[in-house]
């Protein structure tokens, strides 16, 4: 009996020493990090980690800083982003995919219903070179239009600037990822800016337009979750947090109204409405790397072939897909 006690202590003294000190989520404030909020608030990985906590980058200058420094052990980023460290020999390796539609179009003018109809209009852009930009591009070029001679494009640091632009009536039209669309209509239904600014409605979804040009399904693998640097080879925080994380997105999607007052209080800048409206209004579905493959290789060869430099010159080979 003695020596069975003593085998249970060491057991669980073992089991208490493979906790690592801190595990450190990073991304941005848009919706593929809006589950890890929900993993810290119910201390979904305590059993493999004494503290979890979140890193906020809010642009892609401040991603690669996180990374090139090592700073973080799991990313939400864009896939292509996840693609171009990858090929700059950082250590990163792609978890999952769970950003399958969150890109689109505001305006002013509810009649406009295709990107051909915002030829000749200025549309304010976030993320020069990014995710956003380049989808949007993708699909100007695939329709024979010219994003620098049919279009003004006004360049913006963040959504958030895209948002007060709207707003303050300096701009009538947007691309913008959720939970921004939704945040941007609901900032544009309250006094006194429902005086100063007319109506904002959503218009073009860039994922049915990218199904309708390119001939394929209505969704794109534009954003996941990567795991870092040292973290890499341990194979059990990362089970863990596939489990949870998928959880976790499960969670978020079933209950809204929950999921955007629990966002909100983390992301200040984020209004707790306009998270629950954005829900419904997003694809957002846990699908592993490898499971996520042909579909993000379809992708990176659009891009390839558009421009290179967009996922760091070539197609990630197969060690970038991380396989448990």
């Amino acid at each position: 009996m003695k020596k069975l006690f003593m085998l249970i202590f060491i057991s669980i003294s073992l089991f208490a020493s493979e906790k690592v000190d801190k595990i450190t989520l990073s991304g941005p404030f848009a919706s593929v990090s809006h589950p890890f909020f929900r993993m810290i608030q119910t201390g979904a990985l305590n059993d493999i980690a004494k503290n979890v906590e979140f890193k906020l980058w809010k642009t892609p200058d401040e991603l690669r800083a996180l990374v090139i420094n090592g700073d973080v052990d799991f990313m939400a980023l864009p896939s292509n982003v996840a693609a171009n460290l990858y090929n700059k020999e950082q250590k990163i390796k792609l978890l999952n995919v769970s950003i399958w539609g969150i890109l689109g179009m505001i305006s002013r003018d509810k009649n406009i219903k295709t990107l051909a109809d915002f030829k000749g209009k200025e549309i304010a852009i976030p993320f020069r070179a990014d995710m956003p930009d380049i989808v949007f591009k993708e699909l100007l070029k695939k329709q024979g239009l010219d994003p620098k001679k049919d279009f003004k494009l006004r360049y913006v640091s963040s959504p958030i600037d895209a948002i007060q632009m709207l707003i303050l009536r300096r701009v009538d039209h947007a691309l913008l990822i959720e939970p921004a669309i939704s945040m941007a209509i609901e900032k544009s239904k309250t006094y006194p800016m429902k005086v100063i600014a007319p109506t904002l409605y959503r218009s073009v979804d860039l994922q049915e337009e990218w199904g309708r040009v390119f001939k394929t399904q209505a969704k794109l693998p534009q954003a996941g979750v990567a795991v870092l640097g040292k973290t890499i080879n341990q194979k059990h925080i990362i089970k863990r947090f596939q489990e949870e994380y998928k959880k976790a997105i499960i969670w978020y999607k079933n209950n809204p109204e929950e999921a955007g007052v629990l966002s909100a209080k983390h992301l200040k800048m984020l209004d707790a409405n306009a998270i629950t409206s954005s829900i419904p209004n997003m694809k957002i579905d846990f699908v592993s790397a490898q499971d996520s493959k042909k579909d993000l290789i379809d992708f990176f060869e659009i891009l390839k072939a558009s421009n290179a430099k967009t996922i760091g010159g070539k197609l990630p080979n197969d060690a970038f897909y991380y396989k448990q």
